[in-house]
């Protein structure tokens, strides 16, 4: 049987697009001339062509119409690199047209931009091209008619609305991910700044979304044009190094591929040849993630056999096993076991001759597309309606029981967080006493997987039982684990599981069994309160009841008498201020007893400290708190940052990736904004400059110590100390404390220690 060869680009090219422009806000400008229209004409029709190719028996008059609409509303808007805004729909829908999606989608693509950038509105949209087009440019639209209090906020509230409109038409998402994509091929233009932010988004959001819907494809660009943002100097240290070795390691998979296509072919299997080269965030990613080389990557150089049946995939996997030798504990059969996005195919790493590893994967057709495109490679639309699979239902579930786990969350950046923590990457695959399997994220405990089988499991846990024998809640699962958990009736959640939980969905259970506990704790308090203030002045409450406490709370802006009593137990309010709306005839409480410990609140205890913060920080609407870097972080001036006010220490604040942030904002009402000072200013007039300690990991070598000091010291800065000690292979680790102004300035010192001989990586640890 003939076995077709074919090669695919190397994932690893990391070719820069052309720079272009930002597609979030276009700006008025000139035209452009006649040459450039007619060009842009002619890809639309290319496009027109495609889709009809793709869907011969569907009417793509409504892709011409939305094309003539789109062009009309913006005519004479411009991108940031002078190019006409209508380049932005387009590729966006020439991206939908490469997933083969319907009319209504591509319509929608060019859509996308019109009610927020034009005078169009959604009523307009409905009119003309129908409820579904207005719905899917519905759920893409940004929500920028709304006030709040800052970006985080904005970004949150987004990402909410896409989701919900998501639920009901996956259409939505998969626009948002074209976009998005053309948004960062098209970056260079903004500045340094934004283009960090928006890649960093996409790092957080959007890549893992693309993953959990399957869109291998999608989530491998998005990746690899936001690394080169988020972290440059790591981008061009992978960069280097990939091209360095990618001659040897192309010639070295042309000769793997013959080998395999020659093979196939002698034992009548039908299946194609493809290879590539690992892409540069997902090298960074292992590097980070298992601390080894950039030599110790063994899956660097990969070879993928595509297959017509499952049959025939474990053909090859077995004929790949005597061709080469496999490597022990890295196997996978991701077809038996799928992964929570439906992933399927049989990986396995092998050894060659010379001693070259290299991975194999090995799938069917259907499992490639599903690979390459996820969601999209099966979201099938027909005239009136929409045909969705049991297999898509699957996908869409995580989503449908986000949203729902989301509904109690009232803070967006607890959305935020809690969103990124669900699309995590790696999942841990477990079973129950019964055989069923549960699916975990990495690190994941048996409160974790009680909470993944039922809420009340995981309120009443109590123990686990793991592969038969007990195990403290606190042990991380593997996969192959059968656990057992072990319930009592009248147990419930324990505020220390925050510290150790992984999943989102016990995570939230967690927190929102605390918080309505802690409610039902302040009503009580509350309500002692009042009744202490009611007896000292000899108010009769037995003549006030809930309904005059539900009268007078608007006045204290909230909606309900349970609500007023909890702000009172938790001391936003002082008991004398609802006595005195309840009987204004009473005597005033005397000065000196208002401030009574428990009565006021706890941000106004710690403003009575009027101990000086900070030079370089700024608490929103305050000028008095004491505020301090956390130790557990240290963050430094141009790092996002977050405040969490501490009982009686005042406000610390944490470096937004913080590992400690997750556990510590279980209450959102302790969160506080916090920023930069614009204008950081030490001694003499000189920026303000933090202790930052860099680990080095180096050759030990004469003169290695005197090389990297005098890259310290180009940079201005003064090394407050050094330690040096060894690794168990005699490699030299070197820990400087330096003093850094900012990010910036760290980032050239770490990028200029990294091109020193010898250096093999830098760390900058963030515990002081």
């Amino acid at each position: 049987m003939a076995t077709v060869r074919q090669t695919i680009p190397a994932e690893g090219s990391g070719a820069p697009v052309s720079p272009a422009q930002e597609a979030e806000v276009p700006a008025p400008g000139t035209q452009a001339g006649p040459s450039a229209e007619r060009s842009i004409g002619e890809r639309f029709e290319a496009l027109l062509r495609q889709a009809q190719a793709n869907r011969p028996n569907e009417d793509i008059s409504l892709i011409r119409k939305a094309w003539e609409f789109c062009v009309a509303h913006h005519k004479g808007q411009t991108r940031l690199s002078g190019d006409p805004y209508i380049v932005h729909p387009l590729e966006v829908a020439e991206v939908l047209v490469e997933m083969k999606l319907d009319g209504t989608a591509i319509a929608a693509a060019l859509l996308h931009d019109a009610v927020e950038d034009t005078k169009a509105t959604s009523e307009e949209i409905a009119d003309k091209f129908g409820d579904q087009v207005a719905h899917i440019v519905e759920g893409v639209t940004k929500i920028d008619k709304i006030q709040f209090a800052n970006r985080e906020d904005r970004q949150a509230e987004n990402v909410r609305k896409m989701l919900l409109a998501m639920v009901s038409d996956v259409r939505v998402v998969l626009i948002k991910l074209a976009d998005r994509l053309h948004n960062m091929r098209t970056l260079e233009p903004l500045k340094p700044d934004r283009q960090e932010a928006i890649a960093r988004e996409t790092l957080d959001i959007y890549a893992p979304l693309a993953h959990r819907l399957g869109m291998g494809k999608v989530r491998g660009e998005l990746e690899d044009l936001a690394f080169r943002y988020t972290d440059p100097v790591s981008y061009e240290q992978v960069a280097a190094a990939v091209e360095a070795r990618r001659v040897e390691g192309e010639q070295f998979l042309r000769g793997v591929e013959d080998t395999l296509v020659e093979q196939l072919r002698e034992n009548g299997i039908q299946a194609r040849v493809e290879w590539r080269i690992k892409r540069l965030y997902s090298i960074y990613q292992k590097i980070e993630r298992t601390k080894v080389t950039f030599d110790q990557v063994y899956d660097l150089l990969a070879i993928r056999a595509i297959t017509q049946d499952v049959a025939s995939c474990y053909a090859v996997f077995g004929l790949i096993h005597t061709l080469w030798r496999p490597v022990p504990g890295r196997i996978k059969d991701f077809i038996a076991m799928p992964r929570a996005n439906r992933y399927q195919s049989l990986h396995t790493t092998v050894m060659s001759a010379a001693g070259h590893q290299f991975e194999v994967q090995i799938r069917t057709e259907e499992m490639h597309r599903i690979a390459e495109e996820g969601i999209a490679a099966h979201w099938k639309y027909k005239a009136g309606g929409s045909a969705v699979t049991a297999r898509d239902e699957e996908r869409l579930n995580w989503i449908r029981q986000l949203v729902e786990w989301q509904k109690e969350m009232t803070d967006p950046n607890e959305f935020l967080s809690s969103l990124k923590m669900d699309l995590y990457p790696d999942e841990v695959y477990t079973f129950t006493p019964k055989g069923k399997v549960v699916v975990v994220p990495a690190g994941a405990t048996p409160v974790d997987f009680a909470y993944t089988i039922h809420t009340e499991v995981g309120h009443t846990c109590v123990g686990a039982k793991i592969n038969g024998r007990m195990a403290p809640l606190r042990t991380k699962l593997r996969t192959g684990d059968i656990v057992e958990i072990v319930t009592q009736k009248d147990h419930k959640p324990s505020r220390d599981w925050l510290t150790f939980v992984k999943s989102p969905r016990a995570r939230n259970k967690i927190k929102h069994w605390l918080n309505e506990d802690q409610r039902r704790r302040a009503v009580e308090i509350g309500r002692k309160l009042l009744d202490r203030e009611a007896r000292k002045f000899k108010v009769p409450m037995a003549q006030v009841g809930d309904q005059d406490l539900g009268r007078i709370a608007n006045e204290f802006g909230v909606a309900t008498a349970s609500d007023l009593l909890a702000t009172l137990g938790q001391g936003k309010h002082a008991a004398h201020q609802v006595l005195s709306k309840l009987a204004p005839g009473f005597s005033a409480q005397p000065e000196a007893e208002a401030g009574k410990p428990g009565e006021a609140g706890m941000t106004d205890a710690v403003r009575k400290l009027h101990l000086a913060g900070s030079d370089s920080l700024e608490v929103e609407g305050q000028n008095d708190l004491l505020v301090y870097r956390a130790r557990c972080c240290n963050p430094i001036r141009g790092e996002e940052i977050v405040g969490y006010v501490t009982r009686g220490k005042g406000v610390a604040v944490h470096a937004r990736s913080c590992p400690n942030v997750q556990n510590l904002l279980y209450e959102s009402d302790r969160r506080i904004n916090v920023e930069w000072s614009r204008a950081p200013a030490g001694a003499a007039g000189q920026a303000q400059r933090y202790p930052v300690k860099i680990t080095v990991y180096c050759d030990d070598r004469t003169g290695m110590l005197k090389e990297l000091t005098a890259v310290i010291s180009d940079e201005n800065t003064d090394i407050r100390g050094v330690e040096l000690s060894r690794d168990e292979e005699g490699e030299a680790i070197i820990e400087f404390v330096v003093e850094a102004e900012d990010v910036r300035h760290l980032n050239r010192m770490v990028l200029g220690l990294r091109r020193v001989d010898g250096v093999r990586n830098v760390q900058r640890t963030q515990k002081m």
